[in-house]
């Protein structure tokens, strides 16, 4: 039977270059969760005292290029099944496949619902499409794309264009934005970048004030990398400022951003250091940072209506730009080669201001050619009232969550 599953994923790649021109790739994924909530939660209420969840993730990529000009496009089958799938995004297990992406706010309408219910969602959707030109200094492209920028490792508060939660263990793929992207490429291998990305409001009408446009420059000196970054996003002047520095063996790297929220400049910042090195034979990473949420909640302001979508920490969660509470922050991770083909990566993210924090325990294993394992333990500390131990709902209870696993299979073709 194992013989015969692999010899039908093995055709998989022949078939599809036989069928697709312009064929690159692609992958399955298929993801299980395991999540339990303690005896006072209201989640515990809604969904049990245990929950599973599953999720799948067909991609299929196409590409093209000539002259200079290129053409890419990716398809995604989707699917979620199980006891979480009709929870709001960012409420309950932060490791869980996540609710499906839409197209409601952006400019292209690219997804398909091919099935929905109270527990199974089925997508399909373009989530990259765009054509583009490469010249000797310039590059152009337009279309559904992704970009990331800022020097966070796991915090990462200049990334507004769909980053990913700190404590995500699949970070392959960015979820991509409809947008006009161009660089230039200066001598010196500096290059400045600019980004228009189009969206749409609540009632589906095209609007600059949903929009985004951004200026940045990357530059290099000094033994030294320089960021600066000049945007309006979601109507808002935003600024920033950061690089980073050789010290000794490691590596520092910050950024500094300041928004300008309803007429009050918002400061929010981060900073770590990552080293490499060998350790009793084997190759171990470390991340050591400290984040700084200028749009965070002290411990006193703790509440549902503190985090409504009109507000400002509100509208960013709602948006998926944040994924934390409060504003003092540290984290850190170390991954550790056990062998070529299996990483074991423990991280910690603390939330300095109630002391609450999420333990993380996450694995990748590469079993086999074309074959990955990703494999994550998470466990919530932390007492109830806090971000980590459960938000408190007076007098109802709180929104607490307990350790759940999670387990991914994916196959490259």
């Amino acid at each position: 039977m194992r013989r015969w599953l692999s010899y039908c994923f093995g055709l998989l790649p022949v078939l599809a270059r036989a069928a697709l021109p312009g064929y690159e790739g692609g992958h399955l994924k298929g993801q299980g969760l395991l999540g339990h909530y303690p005896d006072d939660s209201l989640l515990r209420d809604a969904l049990g005292a245990d929950t599973a969840d599953a999720g799948a993730d067909f991609r299929l990529r196409l590409a093209g290029a000539a002259d200079g000009w290129d053409v890419r496009a990716d398809y995604q089958l989707l699917g979620r099944w199980g006891d979480s799938v009709a929870l709001p995004a960012g409420v309950g297990l932060s490791a869980a496949p996540g609710t499906l992406p839409d197209d409601d706010t952006r400019w292209w309408d690219l997804t398909d619902t091919v099935t929905d219910g109270p527990r199974h969602r089925v997508a399909q959707r373009l989530d990259r499409l765009s054509v583009g030109y490469t010249g000797e200094r310039w590059v152009w492209r337009l279309g559904r794309q992704a970009v990331s920028w800022g020097n966070g490792l796991i915090f990462n508060p200049v990334d507004v264009f769909n980053p990913f939660d700190p404590a995500a263990v699949d970070t392959e793929y960015k979820v991509g934005d409809d947008m006009l992207y161009g660089q230039y490429l200066l001598d010196s291998g500096s290059d400045w970048q600019a980004v228009r990305v189009q969206r749409r409001d609540a009632t589906g009408e095209v609007a600059g004030e949903v929009s985004s446009t951004a200026l940045k420059f990357h530059g290099f000196g000094l033994e030294r990398e320089v960021d600066l970054l000049l945007a309006e996003h979601y109507g808002e002047t935003l600024l920033a400022v950061g690089g980073s520095v050789n010290v000794g063996e490691a590596v520092v790297r910050g950024d500094l951003v300041s928004t300008d929220s309803a007429g009050e400049w918002v400061t929010s910042a981060v900073l770590n250091w990552s080293w490499s090195w060998l350790w009793g034979g084997y190759n171990v990473s470390a991340v050591a940072e400290y984040y700084f949420n200028g749009f965070g909640l002290r411990e006193d302001d703790y509440s549902l209506a503190a985090l409504a979508p009109d507000t400002a920490l509100g509208a960013r969660l709602a948006r998926g730009e944040l994924f934390t509470l409060g504003r003092h922050y540290a984290a850190g991770s170390l991954q550790v080669e056990l062998t070529p083909l299996f990483n074991l990566t423990p991280a910690l993210f603390a939330n300095l201001g109630d002391g609450s924090a999420l333990l993380q325990i996450a694995g990748r294993w590469d079993p086999a050619q074309n074959w990955q394992l990703l494999a994550a333990l998470n466990l919530p500390l932390g007492p109830a009232g806090t971000e980590y131990g459960g938000l408190d709902v007076p007098p109802l209870g709180n929104l607490a969550s307990g350790p759940s696993a999670f387990l991914q299979l994916g196959f490259y073709f």
